[in-house]
């Protein structure tokens, strides 16, 4: 083998190293539902505790898209149950969102939704 096969051997077991890695990293994430059985609705402020998050878990968001939504929202947001200008709005009726590490705000942007429970606050960590 000549130079040129030793580096390319290199590289390839560079590529499948990463590739595993990255392959290990997805199995262990794992995928919540917001709220259960019930689904992203009122009251589901304390769905969150007593679990543990970690940073790529995903968070599922079920619910009746004519009538709810989800916005990914600041600490101030969450707790003004305000929709900043320019926040991600989620609007399918089931979404997933991975969590990002540290904490991650939701709330239901519709009039008096978030007022009303429909807001989870999750530490990932």
């Amino acid at each position: 083998m000549g130079r040129g096969s030793a580096s390319q051997a290199m590289v390839l077991a560079f590529i499948l190293g990463c590739i595993l890695l990255l392959h290990c990293q997805v199995a262990e994430s794992a995928v919540y539902t917001v709220g259960g059985n019930n689904g992203w609705s009122f009251n589901t402020a304390n769905w969150p505790k007593g679990k543990t998050f970690k940073a790529g878990d995903v968070l599922v968001f079920k619910y009746n898209p004519s009538v709810h939504n989800v916005v990914a929202v600041s600490a101030a947001g969450y707790k003004g149950c305000n929709s900043p200008r320019g926040a991600k709005v989620y609007k399918s009726g089931n979404d997933r969102v991975t969590l990002a590490r540290g904490r991650n705000f939701f709330i239901c942007g519709l009039a008096g939704h978030c007022q009303s429970g429909m807001k989870i606050a999750v530490t990932a960590a």
